[in-house]
């Protein structure tokens, strides 16, 4: 997933000393109906009129109370159709259509790819972006950073920017309201970033996503990711499918939404990612399974990677309670697809941040990875079973 030099990252010369460096939204706003007030935390930054981004069921569901919210507020408002890929296609003509219309915020409401296409325009606009997530399913939210995909949904670039989104806002009752392997997938999204995080803190020649060393902070808070999913995992993903909102539930989507956000941006990113980017080029997994999902299948590998099995034993134990997949079958492939298998662990070697481990990855090493990983989660899947991952996959 090359960057793009649309917002080139800094570079520093081999004798100049990399500073360490955080970056973050500044506000973040989470709560049970929080979307009825939009309106009225957009005044703190002057917004006389914006454009709700969202998809044709966002524009239906969150749009009435959204565009009630800004009108209480006395900010006009128009609506822009998110068609559903995050492609250069998608983000040139959503620019197309607001040049004119005098805009001087865009908000951007849905999920990953419909947050991450809104960045986009909103950037080529020149106005600020408000993110108002309607899952947890991904840690897009938060950063100055958009993945952008083809046509097709495979990754092909990453977009960085100067500025974080204004605001973050979280409506947990929309989340409570959405199905429950959305939220899991944000957890497998998250887990990753205390693992890659960690790898990154400890390799003096690791770079972040914004080409810094990562803080000491940054890590904590992928720390404190990982602490709160394996706390609260099982309990959230309970009240999501009682569409309730408890604390649990609260605090996964933090952990999912501002810690992962926060985290991986300012903590670094490693072979986990890597992996999630490329499974995006087998068409079954990219149609079939979200980025969390495929995230998911990283750590595991990345851990294995590592030679840290009794490690990736207590992610794989977590992941099948909670209802992520473990194995190879799980994502919908087979030990047997050797030239796809071959063709992914090429890529996840060739990743933009796979030089942040401590040591040369190869395209085989990751391969052999990907089979330990798929033989872990077959053994964790005898001893746990799969209950969990059948009913969040439905």
């Amino acid at each position: 997933m090359p960057a793009t030099d649309f917002f080139p990252q800094p570079t520093y010369a081999a004798s100049e000393k990399v500073p360490r460096v955080l970056v973050a939204p500044p506000r973040y706003i989470q709560g049970s109906g929080v979307l009825g007030s939009v309106g009225r935390y957009l005044t703190i930054i002057n917004i006389k009129r914006a454009v709700v981004y969202a998809s044709a069921r966002g524009l239906a569901e969150q749009g009435p109370l959204l565009r009630s919210s800004l009108q209480d507020a006395q900010i006009s408002s128009m609506d822009c159709r998110f068609p559903g890929e995050c492609s250069l296609e998608a983000i040139d003509a959503a620019v197309a259509t607001l040049a004119a219309e005098q805009v001087d915020c865009l908000i951007a409401v849905g999920g990953g790819k419909c947050v991450d296409a809104g960045k986009c325009v909103a950037y080529r606009l020149g106005v600020p972006v408000v993110v108002v997530p309607t899952l947890a399913s991904n840690d897009a939210p938060c950063s100055a950073v958009s993945v952008v995909y083809t046509p097709a949904g495979v990754v092909s670039a990453a977009e960085f920017f100067p500025d974080h989104p204004a605001f973050v806002i979280v409506d947990t009752e929309v989340v409570a309201a959405a199905a429950e392997r959305y939220l899991v997938a944000g957890m497998g999204d998250a887990m990753a970033t205390w693992y890659e995080a960690k790898v990154c803190l400890a390799n003096p020649k690791a770079r972040n996503v914004v080409g810094a060393r990562p803080t000491v902070a940054a890590a904590a808070l992928g720390e404190a990711c990982a602490t709160t999913l394996f706390a609260h995992g099982l309990d959230a993903g309970k009240a999501v499918c009682e569409n309730r909102v408890d604390d649990a539930l609260e605090q996964v989507v933090e952990a999912n939404t501002l810690l992962s956000g926060v985290g991986f941006e300012s903590g670094g990113l490693a072979a986990a990612h890597g992996l999630a980017g490329a499974l995006t080029s087998i068409a079954a997994v990219e149609k079939n399974y979200l980025h969390g999902e495929m995230v998911a299948a990283g750590v595991m590998m990345q851990l294995m990677l590592q030679q840290e099995k009794s490690e990736a034993k207590r992610v794989a134990e977590f992941f099948a309670a909670v209802g992520l997949p473990v194995t190879l079958a799980q994502i919908g492939m087979q030990r047997s697809d050797v030239g796809d298998l071959r063709q992914i662990a090429q890529e996840t070697a060739d990743y933009m941040f796979i030089s942040n481990l401590p040591f040369d990855v190869s395209a085989g090493m990751v391969y052999a990875a990907v089979l330990a990983a798929d033989e872990l989660g077959s053994e964790v899947t005898e001893s746990v079973g799969d209950t969990a991952y059948r009913r969040v996959q439905n």
